[in-house]
């Protein structure tokens, strides 16, 4: 399904795990060094300063270099403890990878976001890439805060509605 950018309230209730998309517009980029930043001015209520628009957006949990763009690891504590506030803004799909904890999985339903996952193939990436601009943070290089624009991004629903794609494991059992 192709996904276009600002998102509809009614187009994400639609979406399920394990349905195929591909994201369409501009879309807001950060990783580790970023995110806590940016949690920073929206709980300060200074994210205007940055004139960006985030309500029915889309944050990709990645850096922007030369060598393309790829997903990060969202469940790296940086970055999953600011989903819940970036949420809150209106995003409503956070594109990365990995398992994210159950907690997060009910944050994201509350605000009626969901989270994506895309394969780690930068080189690919690159050809979807119209412009990127910097918004935020420059001294962070490539951690630095971009809106770039795509087409075509692939991703696979991982995370909607209070349902995960990602099973639950019992790590107790596991280290007996």
């Amino acid at each position: 399904m192709k996904i276009f950018i600002p998102l509809d309230e009614s187009l994400i209730k639609k979406l399920k795990i394990g349905d195929f998309i591909e994201i369409y517009g501009k879309i807001f980029t950060g990783r580790d060094a970023v995110l806590p930043k940016i949690a920073d001015l929206i709980k300060k209520n200074e994210l205007k300063k940055l004139d960006v628009r985030f309500n029915g957006g889309v944050f990709f949990h990645t850096g922007v270099s030369k060598a393309g763009i790829g997903p990060t690891s969202s469940n790296k504590v940086e970055i999953e403890e600011n989903i819940p506030c970036i949420s809150s803004t209106g995003i409503k799909i956070h594109l990365g990878k990995g398992k994210l904890t159950k907690e997060t999985v009910d944050i994201l339903n509350s605000y009626n976001s969901i989270y994506a996952v895309t394969p780690p193939i930068s080189a690919y990436f690159q050809e979807k890439v119209k412009e990127i601009r910097l918004v935020a943070f420059p001294e962070l290089g490539m951690e630095a805060m971009y809106e770039i624009d795509v087409i075509g991004i692939p991703a696979i629903v991982a995370i909607a509605h209070g349902k995960s794609i990602f099973k639950e494991i019992n790590y107790e059992k596991i280290n007996k």
